[in-house]
């Protein structure tokens, strides 16, 4: 479609680099995450997908020892950089990981934990937000007469479902998954899949897969890493048709990996 074509980068990254104590894990990578559609990560294990997808809100400061080099933006906004803070960051770009981690707190409170922590008191809002985040990530149906339930009664789909509408409670530019359905059966992995075709409308969404198929149903963009180097990015019925690069073709085509 030529919207897609054409679609505005949210995020630019250039000459991105990132270091685990002296070594080198990922880059120099630079790339153009377009607006509102779907850009999967893709690539052997170890090979810097997930430190990609990390550097993306400031995650990897978290690990001892990571360093972090090149230029992240967020539309106009350096993410880092002296001055910057790093919670501000990953309000505007959430994350959901690959294992559900709901709060052993009712189905409620996991999706106010954020915008408590934000600050925000008004019970009316709160109570308007948490309603909103769970229709956008297809659960609301499934919880609404049961808000007060512990999270954890949940089902492993309802839980990255409730993590996901965690994530969205506090209305944030960009969403990364780092393989959000891996640990699921395949109907709930389908619903996965389908509520990010839906999340698209409205976010950027950046996921890591390891599965090719999924990252050729789900998204519009894909990139390929490989020892820590993007070795392709472009639109992903073009890498997966004719990729321009042979070891992308022989990842794709299953002759490793």
């Amino acid at each position: 479609m030529s919207q897609e074509e054409t679609a505005a980068p949210k995020m630019l990254v250039r000459d991105l680099c990132v270091y685990y104590g002296p070594k080198k894990a990922l880059g120099p990578v630079s790339m153009d995450i377009p607006e509102k559609h779907v850009t999967s990560l893709i690539g052997p294990s170890g090979c810097g997908k997930s430190t990609f997808l990390r550097s993306l809100n400031r995650m990897n400061e978290l690990i001892p020892g990571c360093r972090v080099e090149g230029t992240v933006r967020l539309e106009a906004n350096a993410i880092y950089g002296h001055g910057i803070d790093p919670v501000a960051v990953r309000r505007r770009v959430g994350m959901v990981f690959q294992k559900s981690n709901p709060f052993p707190k009712s189905i409620f409170e996991n999706v106010a934990y954020g915008l408590r922590i934000g600050g925000l008191r008004d019970n009316g809002e709160i109570a308007g937000r948490v309603e909103r985040a769970l229709k956008q990530a297809a659960l609301w149906d499934e919880v609404k007469e049961r808000m007060q339930d512990n999270a954890l009664g949940l089902s492993g789909g309802q839980q990255q479902r409730l993590c996901i509408a965690r994530a969205l409670a506090v209305e944030p530019e960009v969403l990364l998954m780092d393989e959000p359905a891996s640990a699921l059966d395949p109907i709930a992995t389908a619903h996965i899949e389908e509520l990010i075709h839906e999340l698209a409308d409205h976010y950027t969404v950046v996921i890591v897969t390891h599965n090719m198929q999924q990252a050729a149903r789900v998204s519009d963009h894909c990139a390929f890493f490989y020892m820590g180097d993007l070795i392709e990015f472009g639109r992903t019925e073009v890498m997966f048709t004719s990729p321009s690069q042979p070891r992308t073709e022989d990842y794709i085509t299953g002759r490793f990996g």
